[in-house]
């Protein structure tokens, strides 16, 4: 592959678009190759860099599967359960607590919670 054609910041040419622009447009980039890149220059550091693609080499999404919708229900499933207390938080427990709010702030009032 030869160089890429580099456009500046909002300066690129009709028919390419970044992947989050495909995306908005129900399109992936299929497999193709970067086709150009983007830079916005900035002060005391690099530029930042976003690469472009053809749109008319890009295709469909693939359609989500019974399958697909069933992995990512069970994989949000996984994100919202306390390890501890192995309960359904309700929201996705962060990551820097470990576990449900409940069981990383218990209170002393309150009986403990069943492992």
């Amino acid at each position: 592959m030869g160089a890429l054609p580099v456009y500046r910041w909002r300066l690129a040419p009709e028919g390419y678009a970044t992947r989050r622009q495909l995306r908005a447009q129900g399109l992936r980039p299929g497999g193709q190759e970067v086709a150009a890149q983007l830079e916005r220059p900035r002060r005391r550091r690099g530029p930042l860099v976003a690469y472009l693609y053809r749109i008319d080499a890009a295709k469909p999404v693939r359609p989500m599967t019974p399958g697909r919708w069933a992995a990512l229900a069970a994989a949000n499933a996984a994100r919202r359960t306390c390890p501890r207390c192995r309960r359904d938080a309700g929201y996705v427990i962060p990551a820097a607590l470990g576990t449900c709010v409940p069981c990383a702030y218990p209170d002393p009032a309150d009986p403990p919670r069943s492992v």
